[in-house]
């Protein structure tokens, strides 16, 4: 913590200290029972977040006021009454609010409706009391947009919280709130969870609601759930969401149990394969994460559970530039939609955007339709590769990340990086960068990072992140567990297993 940085005022100055020890289902309970009160349990939240977000940076809105209101709406007999909840400034909106997506323009300009989900997330009796940080759009693997300024990791505000589900890991690791929005689209739940030391779940494709105004999110590798302390509130907090809205283009398969349920119950002997070979992208793994994945395996094999280390036949290169490829696609899509929100009636414009970003989506307007419906193709086909590979090996464990949580700003584009980026912006000439292979470069660089999160996205299958390792500098290192479609109630129970074996709720970042 640097001299400029606010430093968490003491635990013991802070109302209601036992907010700290419970989950959302624990505070939800406290207040069924009449032991505390939703104003008690505001006020509460609304103290850690003003002690906390000036060193994190996590909390860039504030509604305390309509969240004040809204208590008096809260079902008591909801699995999560009154509890506070914090929602990712992406996707979610909130009727009569800005949802941001991480750009400066958008964060002024009010939504119209509230999302599906977040009816969803206030029928389960969450009470919303802020928006997070978000990189802009959701783009890249630490939140450091230029709109709101870097978030910060609680184990160490000199390292970044990951993203694009930032600001929301960074406020449940330091105790604002028990759980809080996330979506994911490469990694943007579970990255998060592996550098703040949470349960980050991403459920199969379909099985959270996008609507009423997306169908298919990124081609369908993107869908939001939440980011928790607990698995039971994950659990709890997908039984209270999931399911289709009218008009939604995929569905989830039926699980043959409740997510509660699942995590009740022992998985009994599984066959898990595991492996440090990168999915996306060929980069070295830091030994961190490798120790993070062994210690895993280890404690599985302590469970009962059969390990062999083996990876999925994939072309870790060849799907790492088609999924860059489908993203930039996506990304020229996205600007289109808001630049006619920020300037009704016109074209993109480079002024409106991240030079980042706005690169991004001249690379995607570069490419053809041919080009986009090959890569689509080539990562569905991937899927059926994957599908006998799970029926073999019902659950694969791999490091979340190659490396420990990046240092701040150590991601960013460079100079020459940003200079290029400014030449092929004020020109609009995204044939330059396809022409310089800049979907190679960028794959390159980004899965250098997160070479393991993404396939599921491609594939649509669940996976989740898992805090059972922290290195000799205190950073947490998570490691991932995938399943085959559809089968999010078996890593559920697994993760009920690891929880009980290795509990990890109680370990805080020092300071908060």
């Amino acid at each position: 913590m640097t001299d400029t940085e606010d430093p968490p005022k003491p635990r013991q100055h802070l109302p209601l200290p036992e907010y700290e020890q419970h989950d959302g289902l624990g505070l939800a309970a406290l207040i069924k029972s009449g032991q505390i009160s939703g104003t008690e349990l505001l006020q509460a939240a609304a103290a850690r977040i003003e002690a906390a977000d000036p060193a994190l940076n996590a909390v860039i809105r504030k509604r305390w006021d309509r969240a004040a209101k809204e208590l008096a709406q809260i079902n008591l007999q909801a699995p999560f009454a009154g509890v506070p909840f914090l929602v990712k400034d992406l996707l979610c909106t909130l009727a009569d609010e800005p949802t941001g997506f991480g750009n400066a323009r958008l964060a002024s300009l009010p939504m119209p409706h509230d999302s599906e989900l977040v009816r969803r997330f206030k029928a389960a009796g969450l009470l919303i009391v802020g928006r997070t940080n978000t990189p802009e759009f959701g783009l890249t693997p630490t939140t450091e947009p230029l709109a709101f300024g870097p978030s910060h990791n609680p184990w160490s505000l000199a390292h970044s919280p990951g993203g694009s589900s930032g600001g929301s890991a960074a406020a449940v690791a330091a105790g604002m709130v028990p759980l809080a929005s996330g979506g994911d689209g490469g990694g943007s739940i579970r990255i998060p969870a592996s550098c703040c030391g949470l349960f980050g779940f991403k459920p199969s494709r379909g099985a959270t609601p996008s609507g009423p105004d997306n169908g298919e999110l990124w081609r369908g590798f993107a869908i939001e759930h939440v980011i928790t302390r607990s698995v039971r509130d994950s659990a709890a907090m997908l039984d209270a969401t999931a399911g289709t809205d009218p008009g939604s283009p995929y569905a989830a398969p039926l699980w043959p149990q409740t997510m509660m349920q699942a995590l009740g119950r022992e998985p009994g002997p599984l066959r898990i394969a595991f492996s440090a070979k990168p999915l996306f992208g060929h980069a070295p793994v830091h030994e961190d994460c490798r120790q993070a994945m062994q210690h895993a395996a280890r404690l599985l094999e302590q469970l009962g559970h059969q390990i062999e280390e083996i990876s999925p036949p994939i072309n870790a290169d060849r799907c790492a530039v088609d999924f860059v490829t489908v993203l930039a696609g996506e990304t020229w899509a996205t600007l289109v939609q808001a630049g006619d929100l920020i300037r009704p009636g016109s074209k993109p414009h480079r002024a409106d955007f991240e030079p980042a970003t706005f690169s991004l989506g001249l690379l995607g307007r570069s490419l053809s339709a041919a080009d986009h419906a090959a890569a689509s193709q080539r990562l569905q086909q991937a899927a059926r590769v994957m599908a006998p590979f799970f029926a073999k090996y019902p659950v694969l464990l791999t490091p979340t990340l190659a490396t420990p949580p990046a240092l701040t700003g150590s991601l960013q584009p460079t100079a020459a990086e940003l200079r290029l980026m400014q030449v092929v912006n004020s020109l609009g000439a995204g044939w330059l960068l396809k022409a310089s292979g800049a979907a190679e470069l960028l794959a390159a660089k980004t899965f250098a990072y997160m070479p393991y999160t993404a396939l599921f996205n491609a594939t649509g299958q669940p996976a989740m992140s898992v805090p059972l390792y922290w290195n000799a500098q205190g950073l947490p290192i998570g490691v991932q567990l995938a399943a085959a479609f559809g089968c999010d109630h078996l890593l559920f129970s697994l993760a009920g297993q690891l929880e009980r074996a290795q509990p990890w709720m109680e370990r805080r970042p020092p300071g908060f």
